[in-house]
């Protein structure tokens, strides 16, 4: 678990405190003298004001220079590098321990606490984009789903008191994180137990990735932006500041008074009345002010919380001026000007995002509901057209669904957007309040499958798996850019069962095309689209689920040069699995089934019993067999979506391999025999 820096390259240093438009060439990253001298936090206490905010000016330089290259997540960090300064100056991690909610916002923590080689991040065998264990003692909790923190913290507070240990513990949370309904059952517990080190800070930039909706954020926006109380402040700076040195020391103490002012202007009785003390607003970009705040909160004996404003993607103009989302998450870019690299081609999401708003345009009870991510989940466009007709819940998976559930019993149907892993959160909503009332509501689950850089948390790999478990639940597995439309409209024609679509991260693949489909008599949930058929009395059968379709069929042909006789299909809706392709399956020769989702219980598991099964009632002896390739159960390491699926033998290679194996068992796996 390293401290060490790496050493930086070479350019000019910045003391303003803000990033200019160029910040380095590919062929070098700016100096970052103070940074290259701290290997740890203690290295902080003793630099200057003047050195920190030097220091603060190096690492937005550098974020932007090397984010530039890698891509991640620019906008979030950019907003809290004195807020990280001032938790880092205040307390003393690891004995005092910092939970950073969803962890987004971790690479200027993790600049301080000795990674500073960032030549590699987000990628195989280089820093992650949240905090990891594996390299820091500083980091505590890698899951990056939202709203957790405050629980953690909770937990952590409530074992060092039982076990005696007099440490402080720190919970960074944002102002979207707290849209999420567990926040408020931990700040519920939280308030019941006065005898906790506890400080919760909340990260207030008024966005989650776009800006933050509810009551909650009116709330704080109104702490923020009060007249009275910014008039009042700024009068009596302006007034002190002007009256040279003492006025200066003056204002340096009226830090202390902030509390007082606010009290008069702004009751802070929202967050007082759970029992917890609050101090803020704080300007989370006066370091000093920051640090005041927190020296103060850590000084209490109960739980405190400090609110503080930041501005996400401070400092960087591209990233101010983009007013989708500052910036929370790019690619590569040219950091100049802050424009992609290699632009994005048409992806899956804008298809989705096409179709949806030709349905709802189309039929007035289609709505679509979204958990703070409204842009990146494609209903940007149809909330633009029908304002009315797009809720966003916050970060509320949960509410989301049980609400979709609502809406459709009074006759809307609902369509629910969601990245495929924050379905997780809301498996029960899923089975209780949609399926069993079989509801007609339809998730589409972007990112789907393996995301790869976005580290264990966010990949998409567990609903196929956890969603064949729902009675009634229909899940489809599109391939491209024609069957993904077909999916979306077929999944809105139901409206007495919950639908799902499934579809990944990034760029379309090119058609492909069907040469024929069988199972069609059962409607469209019992299709199966054959992509290669060669001759052949009992063929391999090859599936390519959803996605891997593309894999499977570039094996497939590559089989058929080798003179093996295959049959590649890919099922339009395959959980549960149609009729239709347990069939075909039995009548093959053996069958390999190729999924970007948990390999135990998934699309492969549930033919296999169902092969099983069929062969059994009809008191056939020998069962095909069914092999099959996917997503191992376990957690995965950062790396790229290629890597993980040839680690898995779900790429070309991997795939013809296991053909062979099934074809002839005492194949070794690299297919010489």
């Amino acid at each position: 678990m390293s401290e060490t820096p790496a050493t930086l390259g070479a350019a000019g240093a910045d003391r303003t405190g803000g990033v200019p438009d160029a910040v380095g060439t590919p062929s070098s990253l700016p100096a970052t003298p103070l940074l290259s001298r701290i290997h740890r936090p203690a290295d902080l206490r003793g630099l200057t004001s003047d050195e920190i905010e030097a220091l603060a000016a190096e690492i937005r330089r550098y974020l932007v220079a090397t984010v530039a290259r890698t891509g991640g997540h620019l906008g979030p960090n950019l907003g809290v590098v004195e807020l990280t300064l001032a938790l880092h100056r205040t307390f003393r991690s690891p004995r005092d321990t910092i939970v950073f909610d969803t962890g987004h916002q971790a690479y200027v923590h993790k600049l301080l606490t000795g990674r500073q080689d960032f030549s590699r991040l987000r990628e195989r065998g280089g820093v992650s984009g949240y905090p990891s264990r594996q390299e820091s003692i500083h980091d505590v909790v890698e899951n990056s789903h939202a709203s957790t923190a405050l629980s953690w913290a909770d937990g952590i507070a409530r074992a060092n008191h039982l076990q005696g240990r007099d440490r402080h513990i720190v919970a960074v949370i944002g102002d979207g994180a707290l849209t999420g309904g567990m926040a408020w059952e931990a700040l519920n517990n939280i308030a019941d137990s006065a005898d906790k080190h506890l400080v919760i800070v909340v990260n207030d930039n008024g966005r989650s990735y776009a800006p933050t909706i509810g009551g909650l954020a009116h709330h704080l926006d109104a702490l923020r932006t009060n007249p009275g109380y910014e008039r009042m402040l700024s009068s009596v700076k302006h007034t002190l500041l002007s009256q040279g040195a003492p006025g200066r020391a003056a204002f340096d103490a009226l830090h202390g008074l902030k509390r007082g002012l606010k009290d008069i202007l702004v009751p802070s009785a929202f967050f007082e009345d759970l029992g917890i003390k609050y101090t803020g607003p704080v300007d989370g970009h006066d370091e000093t002010a920051v640090e005041f705040a927190l020296a103060r909160a850590r000084d209490y004996t109960e739980p405190v919380i400090v609110h503080v404003i930041t501005e996400k993607g401070r400092g960087y103009t591209p990233a101010e001026e983009d007013a989708a989302d500052r910036f929370h998450a790019v690619g590569r870019i040219h950091p100049e000007t802050g424009l992609p690299v290699v632009p994005s081609r048409f992806g899956w999401t804008a298809v989705v995002a096409e179709e949806l708003l030709a349905l709802a345009r189309a039929d007035k009870r289609v709505v679509g509901i979204t958990a703070a991510m409204q842009q990146p989940v494609g209903l940007q466009p149809l909330a633009d057209a029908l304002p009315d007709r797009v809720i966003d819940v916050g970060i509320a998976e949960q509410h989301a669904l049980t609400s979709a559930a609502g809406m459709a019993f009074a006759g809307l149907h609902p369509v629910v957007a969601l990245y495929a892993t924050f379905l997780n959160r809301a498996f029960d909503q899923v089975l209780m309040d949609v399926g069993l009332h079989r509801a007609g509501v339809t998730v589409l689950l972007d990112r789907a499958g393996v995301t790869g850089t976005d580290g264990a948390s966010h990949n998409g790999m567990w609903d196929m798996a956890l969603l064949a478990h729902v009675p009634g639940l229909h899940l489809a597995a599109p391939r491209d850019e024609a069957t993904l439309r077909q999916a979306v409209r077929d999944a809105v024609d139901v409206d007495d069962a919950p639908t799902v679509v499934r579809y990944p991260k990034g760029s379309l693949p090119a058609p492909l095309p069907a040469v024929r489909t069988v199972g069609e008599d059962d409607g469209p949930f019992g299709a199966v689209d054959v992509l290669l058929d060669t001759a052949g009395e009992r063929p391999v059968l090859l599936v390519g689920v959803g996605a891997m379709a593309e894999n499977a069929l570039d094996a497939g042909r590559s089989l058929t040069a080798e003179g093996v006789a295959v049959r590649v299909v890919c099922p339009r809706w395959p959980v549960p699995v149609p009729d239709a392709l347990v069939e075909l399956a039995r009548a093959a020769s053996g069958t390999v089934v190729v999924e970007d989702g948990l390999v135990e219980g998934g699309v492969g598991s549930q033919l296999r019993d169902a092969v099983e099964d069929a062969s059994l009632a009809d008191g056939v002896a020998e069962v095909p067999r069914v092999a099959r390739l996917g997503v191992p159960r376990r957690f995965l390491p950062t790396a790229t979506r290629e890597q993980l699926l040839a680690d898995f033998g779900m790429d070309r290679a991997g795939i013809c391999a296991a053909v062979r194996r099934l074809v002839n068992p005492d194949t070794a796996p690299d297919g010489r025999g």
